[in-house]
Protein backbone atom coordinates (compact mmCIF):
# COMPACT_ATOMS: atom_id res chain seq x y z
CA UNK A 1 0.00 0.00 0.00
CA UNK A 2 1.15 3.54 -0.74
CA UNK A 3 -0.13 4.83 2.59
CA UNK A 4 0.96 3.59 5.97
CA UNK A 5 -1.07 3.37 9.16
CA UNK A 6 -0.31 7.02 9.91
CA UNK A 7 -2.78 8.17 7.22
CA UNK A 8 -6.35 7.20 8.21
CA UNK A 9 -8.47 6.19 5.22
CA UNK A 10 -11.45 7.97 6.80
CA UNK A 11 -9.56 11.27 6.58
CA UNK A 12 -9.16 10.86 2.81
CA UNK A 13 -12.87 10.15 2.42
CA UNK A 14 -13.74 13.23 4.45
CA UNK A 15 -11.64 15.40 2.14
CA UNK A 16 -13.28 13.96 -0.98
CA UNK A 17 -16.70 14.61 0.50
CA UNK A 18 -17.12 17.30 3.13
CA UNK A 19 -14.05 19.43 2.48
CA UNK A 20 -14.56 19.84 -1.27
CA UNK A 21 -18.23 20.67 -0.76
CA UNK A 22 -17.08 23.63 1.32
CA UNK A 23 -14.39 24.90 -1.03
CA UNK A 24 -15.83 24.01 -4.46
CA UNK A 25 -16.98 27.48 -5.55
CA UNK A 26 -13.66 29.10 -4.73
CA UNK A 27 -11.30 26.16 -5.11
CA UNK A 28 -9.48 27.27 -8.29
CA UNK A 29 -9.34 30.93 -7.27
CA UNK A 30 -7.85 30.21 -3.87
CA UNK A 31 -5.49 27.60 -5.36
CA UNK A 32 -4.24 30.21 -7.82
CA UNK A 33 -3.62 32.70 -5.04
CA UNK A 34 -1.93 30.13 -2.83
CA UNK A 35 0.39 29.07 -5.67
CA UNK A 36 0.97 32.68 -6.76
CA UNK A 37 -0.65 31.82 -10.11
CA UNK A 38 1.84 29.01 -10.72
CA UNK A 39 -1.12 26.61 -10.66
CA UNK A 40 -2.29 27.90 -14.05
CA UNK A 41 1.22 27.69 -15.53
CA UNK A 42 1.68 24.15 -14.24
CA UNK A 43 -1.56 22.96 -15.82
CA UNK A 44 -0.84 24.65 -19.12
CA UNK A 45 2.65 23.13 -19.24
CA UNK A 46 1.13 19.76 -18.34
CA UNK A 47 -1.28 19.89 -21.30
CA UNK A 48 1.50 20.95 -23.66
CA UNK A 49 3.69 18.06 -22.52
CA UNK A 50 0.84 15.63 -23.10
CA UNK A 51 0.79 16.66 -26.78
CA UNK A 52 -2.71 15.31 -27.42
CA UNK A 53 -3.52 14.19 -30.94
CA UNK A 54 -6.52 15.28 -33.03
CA UNK A 55 -9.59 13.24 -32.18
CA UNK A 56 -8.26 12.06 -28.83
CA UNK A 57 -10.85 11.10 -26.23
CA UNK A 58 -9.66 12.15 -22.78
CA UNK A 59 -10.97 10.98 -19.43
CA UNK A 60 -10.40 13.74 -16.87
CA UNK A 61 -10.65 12.17 -13.42
CA UNK A 62 -11.14 14.39 -10.36
CA UNK A 63 -11.54 17.18 -12.89
CA UNK A 64 -14.77 18.70 -11.60
CA UNK A 65 -13.98 22.39 -12.04
CA UNK A 66 -12.86 21.80 -15.66
CA UNK A 67 -9.64 23.78 -15.40
CA UNK A 68 -7.71 21.00 -17.17
CA UNK A 69 -10.57 20.03 -19.49
CA UNK A 70 -10.86 23.62 -20.70
CA UNK A 71 -7.13 23.88 -21.42
CA UNK A 72 -7.17 20.51 -23.19
CA UNK A 73 -9.98 21.54 -25.54
CA UNK A 74 -8.37 24.94 -26.15
CA UNK A 75 -5.15 23.15 -27.13
CA UNK A 76 -7.02 20.89 -29.51
CA UNK A 77 -8.83 23.86 -31.08
CA UNK A 78 -5.87 26.21 -31.42
CA UNK A 79 -2.86 23.92 -31.88
CA UNK A 80 -4.36 20.89 -33.63
CA UNK A 81 -7.24 22.80 -35.29
CA UNK A 82 -9.37 19.86 -34.26
CA UNK A 83 -13.08 19.83 -33.44
CA UNK A 84 -13.54 16.08 -32.98
CA UNK A 85 -11.64 15.54 -29.72
CA UNK A 86 -13.60 15.26 -26.49
CA UNK A 87 -13.24 15.06 -22.72
CA UNK A 88 -15.34 13.19 -20.18
CA UNK A 89 -15.06 14.75 -16.72
CA UNK A 90 -15.51 12.48 -13.70
CA UNK A 91 -15.46 13.67 -10.10
CA UNK A 92 -16.43 12.08 -6.79
CA UNK A 93 -17.84 15.35 -5.52
CA UNK A 94 -21.01 16.71 -7.12
CA UNK A 95 -20.34 20.24 -5.85
CA UNK A 96 -17.13 20.36 -7.89
CA UNK A 97 -18.96 19.01 -10.96
CA UNK A 98 -21.58 21.72 -10.63
CA UNK A 99 -18.82 24.34 -10.81
CA UNK A 100 -17.49 22.73 -13.99
CA UNK A 101 -20.92 22.54 -15.59
CA UNK A 102 -21.54 26.23 -14.91
CA UNK A 103 -18.18 27.18 -16.41
CA UNK A 104 -18.81 25.18 -19.56
CA UNK A 105 -22.53 25.95 -19.89
CA UNK A 106 -22.18 28.65 -22.56
CA UNK A 107 -19.31 27.07 -24.48
CA UNK A 108 -19.49 25.55 -27.95
CA UNK A 109 -17.84 22.47 -26.45
CA UNK A 110 -20.93 21.82 -24.38
CA UNK A 111 -23.23 22.52 -27.32
CA UNK A 112 -21.29 20.05 -29.49
CA UNK A 113 -21.08 17.46 -26.69
CA UNK A 114 -17.29 17.58 -26.68
CA UNK A 115 -17.40 17.80 -22.88
CA UNK A 116 -19.55 15.53 -20.74
CA UNK A 117 -19.84 14.98 -16.99
CA UNK A 118 -20.45 12.14 -14.56
CA UNK A 119 -20.13 11.65 -10.84
CA UNK A 120 -17.86 8.73 -10.12
CA UNK A 121 -15.04 7.27 -8.06
CA UNK A 122 -11.51 7.16 -9.45
CA UNK A 123 -10.99 3.85 -7.66
CA UNK A 124 -13.96 2.22 -9.41
CA UNK A 125 -14.73 3.65 -12.85
CA UNK A 126 -17.55 1.17 -13.39
CA UNK A 127 -19.21 3.20 -16.16
CA UNK A 128 -16.04 3.49 -18.26
CA UNK A 129 -15.43 0.50 -20.58
CA UNK A 130 -12.10 -1.30 -20.89
CA UNK A 131 -9.61 0.11 -23.43
CA UNK A 132 -11.91 3.02 -24.31
CA UNK A 133 -9.96 6.28 -23.81
CA UNK A 134 -6.90 7.71 -25.52
CA UNK A 135 -5.79 9.73 -22.48
CA UNK A 136 -6.38 9.20 -18.78
CA UNK A 137 -5.73 12.46 -16.95
CA UNK A 138 -5.83 13.27 -13.26
CA UNK A 139 -4.62 16.60 -11.87
CA UNK A 140 -4.10 17.19 -8.14
CA UNK A 141 -6.47 14.36 -7.40
CA UNK A 142 -4.39 11.33 -6.46
CA UNK A 143 -3.41 12.74 -3.07
CA UNK A 144 -7.06 12.73 -1.95
CA UNK A 145 -7.74 9.08 -2.78
CA UNK A 146 -7.83 6.50 0.01
CA UNK A 147 -6.26 3.85 -2.28
CA UNK A 148 -4.29 5.45 -5.16
CA UNK A 149 -3.08 2.03 -6.31
CA UNK A 150 -6.69 1.08 -7.10
CA UNK A 151 -7.06 4.23 -9.20
CA UNK A 152 -3.91 3.28 -11.10
CA UNK A 153 -5.32 -0.16 -11.86
CA UNK A 154 -8.52 1.44 -13.11
CA UNK A 155 -6.53 3.87 -15.23
CA UNK A 156 -4.68 0.98 -16.86
CA UNK A 157 -7.95 -0.83 -17.51
CA UNK A 158 -9.70 2.04 -19.30
CA UNK A 159 -6.78 3.34 -21.40
CA UNK A 160 -6.44 1.94 -24.91
CA UNK A 161 -3.25 0.04 -25.76
CA UNK A 162 -0.81 2.74 -26.84
CA UNK A 163 -2.83 5.35 -24.97
CA UNK A 164 -1.51 7.85 -22.47
CA UNK A 165 -1.48 8.13 -18.69
CA UNK A 166 -1.03 11.71 -17.46
CA UNK A 167 -0.94 12.66 -13.78
CA UNK A 168 -0.12 16.05 -12.30
CA UNK A 169 0.36 15.88 -8.56
CA UNK A 170 1.92 17.76 -5.68
CA UNK A 171 5.39 16.50 -4.87
CA UNK A 172 8.22 16.67 -2.38
CA UNK A 173 11.06 19.16 -2.67
CA UNK A 174 14.35 17.45 -1.84
CA UNK A 175 16.54 20.58 -1.84
CA UNK A 176 17.21 21.17 1.89
CA UNK A 177 16.46 24.88 2.32
CA UNK A 178 13.69 25.08 -0.28
CA UNK A 179 12.22 21.86 1.11
CA UNK A 180 12.03 23.33 4.60
CA UNK A 181 10.33 26.44 3.26
CA UNK A 182 7.82 24.36 1.30
CA UNK A 183 7.02 22.21 4.31
CA UNK A 184 6.46 25.30 6.46
CA UNK A 185 4.27 26.76 3.73
CA UNK A 186 2.06 23.67 3.56
CA UNK A 187 1.87 23.22 7.33
CA UNK A 188 1.42 26.86 8.34
CA UNK A 189 1.12 29.21 5.39
CA UNK A 190 -1.64 27.49 3.42
CA UNK A 191 -4.03 27.05 6.38
CA UNK A 192 -3.47 30.74 7.19
CA UNK A 193 -4.21 31.78 3.60
CA UNK A 194 -7.26 29.51 3.59
CA UNK A 195 -8.53 31.42 6.60
CA UNK A 196 -7.79 34.84 5.11
CA UNK A 197 -8.95 34.16 1.55
CA UNK A 198 -11.80 31.71 2.12
CA UNK A 199 -12.60 32.03 5.83
CA UNK A 200 -11.95 28.30 6.16
CA UNK A 201 -8.72 27.37 7.93
CA UNK A 202 -9.77 23.82 8.82
CA UNK A 203 -10.57 22.68 5.27
CA UNK A 204 -7.24 23.93 3.90
CA UNK A 205 -5.41 22.48 6.87
CA UNK A 206 -6.84 19.07 5.95
CA UNK A 207 -6.03 19.57 2.27
CA UNK A 208 -2.46 20.53 3.14
CA UNK A 209 -2.09 17.44 5.32
CA UNK A 210 -3.39 15.29 2.47
CA UNK A 211 -0.69 16.70 0.17
CA UNK A 212 2.12 16.38 2.72
CA UNK A 213 1.37 12.70 3.40
CA UNK A 214 1.29 11.69 -0.28
CA UNK A 215 4.23 9.41 -1.23
CA UNK A 216 7.45 10.81 -2.65
CA UNK A 217 7.54 11.05 -6.46
CA UNK A 218 10.08 8.24 -6.74
CA UNK A 219 7.78 5.87 -4.89
CA UNK A 220 4.70 6.99 -6.81
CA UNK A 221 6.49 6.51 -10.13
CA UNK A 222 7.23 2.94 -9.05
CA UNK A 223 3.53 2.42 -8.32
CA UNK A 224 2.58 3.71 -11.79
CA UNK A 225 5.02 1.28 -13.40
CA UNK A 226 3.77 -1.53 -11.19
CA UNK A 227 0.26 -0.86 -12.55
CA UNK A 228 1.63 -1.61 -16.03
CA UNK A 229 2.36 1.80 -17.54
CA UNK A 230 5.63 2.70 -19.21
CA UNK A 231 7.25 5.86 -17.84
CA UNK A 232 10.34 7.18 -19.66
CA UNK A 233 13.52 8.15 -17.85
CA UNK A 234 13.15 8.85 -14.16
CA UNK A 235 9.40 8.56 -14.59
CA UNK A 236 8.48 12.12 -13.75
CA UNK A 237 9.33 15.77 -14.26
CA UNK A 238 9.62 18.28 -11.43
CA UNK A 239 7.91 21.65 -11.64
CA UNK A 240 9.35 24.33 -9.35
CA UNK A 241 11.84 22.02 -7.59
CA UNK A 242 9.17 19.39 -6.97
CA UNK A 243 6.32 21.51 -5.67
CA UNK A 244 4.36 19.88 -8.49
CA UNK A 245 5.26 16.74 -10.41
CA UNK A 246 4.15 15.55 -13.86
CA UNK A 247 4.00 11.84 -14.62
CA UNK A 248 3.33 11.17 -18.31
CA UNK A 249 3.53 7.63 -19.61
CA UNK A 250 1.83 5.13 -21.87
CA UNK A 251 0.10 1.76 -21.88
CA UNK A 252 2.05 -0.76 -23.98
CA UNK A 253 0.54 -1.32 -27.42
CA UNK A 254 0.75 -5.06 -26.84
CA UNK A 255 -1.28 -4.91 -23.61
Amino acid sequence: MLYGDNVPISAKKDIMGDVYCKVADRYDAVSDMISMSMNKRWKQRFIEQMRPMPGDKMLDVAGGTCEVARRYLQYQDTVNHDTTSSVHVVDFNDSMLQVGRRRMAQSSWMDNERVTFAQGNAEDLADVPDNSVDIYCISAGMHNLPHPERALREAYRVVKPGGQFACLEYGHTDMPVIGQICRWYWDTGIPFLGQVLANDRVSYERLAHSVRTFPHQKRFAQAIRHAGFHLPGAGYELYQWGMMVAYIGSKPRTA
